[in-house]
C-alpha cells in the first residue's frame, strides 16, 4: 500500500466554487478507485486554500489484479458492427470471441484473462479524464489555452509512493513541484510525501486543512472575546466562508465610533457580515457594541490592516447614518402613494394595489383573532412603505424590519411596528416566526395575497421549480397557523383574496385558484406533521375526514390520536371502530344492501341493541358539546368507552338475523357507530393494531 496525493494549484478561487469541488473532486476519485477494483483505506480527505485543492489518500494498493471473468456480449444475431464494438470496448480481436448458449438465448463472449497492473500507470491514464470531470458553477478561459476553471490554473503536483506522476492536462505537465508563494510563481519546491508537505506549509504558518482553519478561527474569536469581556454570537456561515477566503488566519480586534450604535444595529450587523465578513460583538446585555473582529491573511505589524477595515466600515455606516436619519423623519403615511410606482409583479398591480388587498385582508383576520380591526388595517398600509426608502435599496435583506424602525420612529404603537417589522417571516426552516396576533395577521395576509395572486396567474411551483418561493410561503403560512394555535378559514380567505383581486380589475388565468391552491397547501401541510413524527395513517386519516379549511382542528386531533393510539384508548377505539366497519362493509357488498341512515328503534329485539343505541347518542352529545369541541382526548376516550356495549352487542345480537328487516336495521346501527366515529376522523384510513 502506498500514499497518494494530488494538489492543484490556481489563482484564488471564491470560497462557495472551492467547498464545491472539494466535495465532486473526492467523488470522483472513489468512484475512479473502485470502479477499476483499486484498493484504498478509509483515511482520505480533501483540503483547500484559496489557492490549493489536494486530495490525499493515505494508503491505495500498488497493484491492480483483473481476475479471469467471463464478459456476455451481444446476441448471435445483432449487427457486425455491434459484434466488432463489443470485441473493441475489450481490447481483443474477432477470433478470441465465442458463442454460448443461456437462458436468454445465445450469445457471444469474451473471456477477460487474469492480468496485474500497476496502480502507478492507471493513475497516469486516469486522473488527467477526472479532472476534465470536474464542473465549476462558474469558470474562465484565459490565454490561448483550452481550459475551462474556476481560476487559472497554474501547476499540478501529482505524487505516489514517494515518486511524481507525469501526465499532461491540457497545458500542464504534472510533477512533484508546487508554487509556495502565490506572490512569487517563480518560487517551487518539490515533495515526496503528504507529511512534509503539510509540515513545509505549517512551517510558513500556511494551514493546509480548511477544517483546522476554521477552528482557529473560531477558538481564536471566543478566546479574543473573552479576553475583551464580549460576547460574539459566531455566524456559523460566515465562519465557513471566512475559513476558505484565507490560508494564514490572523484575528484582528478593530472599533468604529460609538455614535454609530444609534442607528439600528441590522444595519450595523449586515453591513459587518455580509458585505464586509466581519464579525460584530456584544455586551453581557446582548446590546451591539462598536467592536468587531476581523479575519486577515497575515499579521497586522503596522497597524495598516486595522486602519484600512476601520475606516471602510466608518465609510459605510456614516452612509448609512445619513440615510437612516433621512427616511425615520419621512412620514410613512405620506409616503403610501409612492407606491403606485413601485411595481410588485406583471398582471398583479403595483405594491400600492397589494397594500389595499393586504389591509382588507387582515382586516378580516383581525375579526378572527379578536384583535383591533384599526391598528391591523394601520399596519397593513404602511409596512411596504420602506420599500421606499433609501436604506431598504442600500439594503434589501432588511425590508420590513427597517419599516418597522421607521413606524416606531414617527410613534407608532408597539403593535403596528412589531407587525411590520415581522411581516415577510418565517423566511426560512430555521426562521424565527410572529407570535404576536397583529403580527401573525399581517403575516398571514401578506402570504396569501402572495399565493393567490401567482396562482391565478398559472406560476405556481413545478416539481422542480419555484423561482417565486411560493412553497416557503406556503410552509410560513401553515406553520404561523399551527405554531401559534389560530383558527384561520382559509378557504374563506382565499375566496376573499380572489375577490379582492377581481375588485381590482386584475383578471386571472386560473379557473381553480381555489381548489389548487388548497391542495398545495396540503401537500406542505402533510409534510409538516411527516416532520412531526406522526404517523402517515393518522395524517391519511385526518386529512381525509376534513377539508383542508381548518388545519389547526385537523393538527390537533391528528396529534393526540397519535400520541394515544398504541395505549388503551387508542387501541380500544381502533378495536371498536374495526369490529364494527368490518361487518358493516362486508354486508352492504355481500348483498348491495343499500343503508339509509336510519335507525328504528321500534325494531330492537335486546337490551344490548338499546344501550348501543344510547351510547352513541351519548358520544353524540359529546362531539357537539361546546365545552368538549376542542378536546379531543376527552372525545377520543369517549369514543373508547363504548367498548364494553360494543362488545356485548356482538357477543349477544345476531347481526345476520333472517329477518331483513331488523337485519337491515342492526346495520343500520352500525353504520351510525361508524359515522359517529367519523366525526373524529376517517379510521377506514388507520392500520388495524
Amino acid at each position: 500500500m502506498s500514499e497518494f496525493f494530488l494538489e492543484l494549484f490556481t489563482e484564488e478561487i471564491p470560497a462557495n466554487l472551492q467547498s464545491t469541488a472539494r466535495k465532486n473532486l473526492l467523488i470522483s476519485f472513489k468512484t475512479f478507485l473502485d470502479e477499476k477494483n483499486i484498493k484504498y483505506k478509509n483515511h482520505t480527505n480533501v483540503f483547500s486554500t484559496p489557492n490549493r485543492l489536494v486530495i490525499y489518500f493515505k494508503s491505495i494498493s500498488n497493484e491492480i489484479i483483473q481476475r479471469s471473468e467471463e464478459i456476455r456480449g451481444p446476441n448471435v444475431n445483432a449487427p457486425e458492427k455491434a459484434i466488432e464494438g463489443f470485441a473493441k470496448s475489450n481490447q481483443t480481436d474477432l477470433k478470441k470471441i465465442y458463442k454460448k448458449k443461456t437462458e436468454k438465448g445465445e450469445f457471444y463472449f469474451f473471456k477477460k484473462p487474469y492480468k496485474k497492473l500497476k496502480t502507478s500507470e492507471v493513475l497516469i491514464q486516469n486522473i488527467p479524464k477526472i479532472l476534465e470531470t470536474l464542473r465549476w458553477k462558474k469558470s474562465m478561459k484565459w490565454g490561448e489555452f483550452d481550459l475551462y476553471w474556476a481560476r487559472p490554473l497554474k501547476s499540478i503536483l501529482t505524487v505516489f509512493n514517494g515518486k511524481p506522476l507525469k501526465f499532461k492536462f491540457h497545458h500542464l505537465t504534472s510533477s512533484n513541484l508546487t508554487f509556495i508563494d502565490k506572490d512569487f510563481e517563480e518560487k517551487t519546491k518539490s515533495f515526496n510525501n503528504f507529511n512534509s508537505y503539510v509540515s513545509y506549509f505549517k512551517s510558513l504558518n500556511v494551514i493546509i486543512d480548511h477544517k483546522l482553519r476554521r477552528d482557529k478561527i473560531e477558538k481564536g474569536l471566543v478566546r479574543l472575546s473573552n479576553n475583551k469581556r464580549l460576547k460574539i454570537n459566531i455566524n456559523k456561515k460566515l465562519l465557513e466562508e471566512v475559513s476558505e477566503l484565507v490560508e494564514k488566519p490572523k484575528i484582528i480586534s478593530c472599533s468604529f465610533d460609538k455614535r454609530f450604535l444609534d442607528i439600528p444595529k441590522e444595519i450595523i450587523v449586515i453591513t459587518m457580515q455580509h458585505h464586509q465578513k466581519y464579525f460584530p460583538t456584544f455586551d453581557n446585555k446582548d446590546n451591539l457594541t462598536n467592536n468587531f473582529f476581523v479575519i486577515a491573511n497575515c499579521k497586522d505589524e503596522k497597524g495598516l490592516i486595522k486602519l484600512g477595515n476601520e475606516r471602510v466600515v466608518e465609510a459605510r455606516l456614516s452612509d448609512a447614518e445619513f440615510f437612516w436619519k433621512k427616511n425615520k423623519s419621512q412620514s410613512l403615511v405620506k409616503q403610501i402613494a409612492k407606491l403606485k410606482h413601485v411595481n410588485y409583479f406583471k398582471s398583479l398591480g403595483s405594491y400600492f394595489d397589494k397594500v389595499q388587498r393586504i389591509r382588507k385582508l387582515a382586516g378580516l383576520i383581525s375579526d378572527e383573532l379578536l384583535i383591533s380591526k384599526e391598528k391591523m388595517e394601520i399596519a397593513a398600509s404602511i409596512c411596504k412603505v420602506d420599500l421606499t426608502s433609501d436604506l431598504v435599496g442600500e439594503f434589501p435583506e432588511l425590508q420590513g424590519i427597517l419599516g418597522g424602525y421607521f413606524a416606531e420612529a414617527q410613534g407608532f404603537e408597539k403593535d403596528v411596528c412589531l407587525a411590520i417589522s415581522e411581516h415577510y417571516l418565517p423566511i426560512g426552516t430555521d426562521s424565527k416566526i410572529p407570535r404576536k396576533s397583529y403580527s401573525v395577521a399581517l403575516s398571514l395576509s401578506d402570504k396569501l395575497d402572495s399565493l393567490v395572486g401567482f396562482f391565478g396567474i398559472n406560476l405556481k411551483p413545478t416539481s422542480s421549480k419555484d423561482p417565486y418561493a411560493l412553497r416557503r410561503l406556503a410552509i410560513g403560512l401553515v406553520k404561523m397557523i399551527l405554531e401559534n394555535n389560530k383558527k384561520i378559514k382559509l378557504k374563506d380567505l382565499i375566496n376573499y383574496s380572489i375577490q379582492l383581486y377581481n375588485d381590482q380589475n386584475l383578471k386571472f388565468d386560473s379557473k381553480n385558484i381555489l381548489d389548487n391552491l388548497l391542495e398545495f397547501l396540503k401537500d406542505r401541510f402533510v409534510n409538516y406533521m411527516k416532520e412531526k413524527d406522526i404517523r402517515q395513517d393518522i395524517i391519511e386519516s385526518s386529512i381525509n375526514a376534513y377539508n383542508i379549511d381548518d388545519i389547526l382542528k385537523i393538527y390537533r386531533k391528528a396529534t393526540i390520536l397519535n400520541n394515544l393510539i398504541s395505549k388503551e384508548i387508542g387501541s380500544d377505539v381502533i378495536f371498536i371502530y374495526k369490529r364494527a366497519s368490518n361487518i358493516l362493509f362486508d354486508e352492504i357488498n355481500k348483498n348491495n344492501l343499500e343503508i339509509t341512515d336510519t335507525v328504528d328503534p321500534g325494531l330492537f329485539k335486546n337490551d344490548f341493541e338499546k344501550k348501543l343505541y344510547k351510547k352513541i347518542h351519548d358520544i353524540k352529545k359529546e362531539f357537539s358539546s361546546i365545552s368538549k369541541e376542542n378536546d379531543y382526548k376527552s372525545l377520543l376516550i369517549s369514543l373508547a368507552s363504548a367498548k364494553q356495549e360494543v362488545s356485548d352487542f356482538f357477543e349477544n345480537v345476531k347481526v345476520n338475523d333472517n329477518d331483513n328487516n331488523i337485519k337491515k336495521n342492526r346495520l343500520e346501527l352500525l353504520q351510525m357507530l361508524c359515522k359517529t366515529f367519523d366525526n373524529y376522523c376517517n379510521f377506514s384510513k388507520i392500520e388495524s393494531l
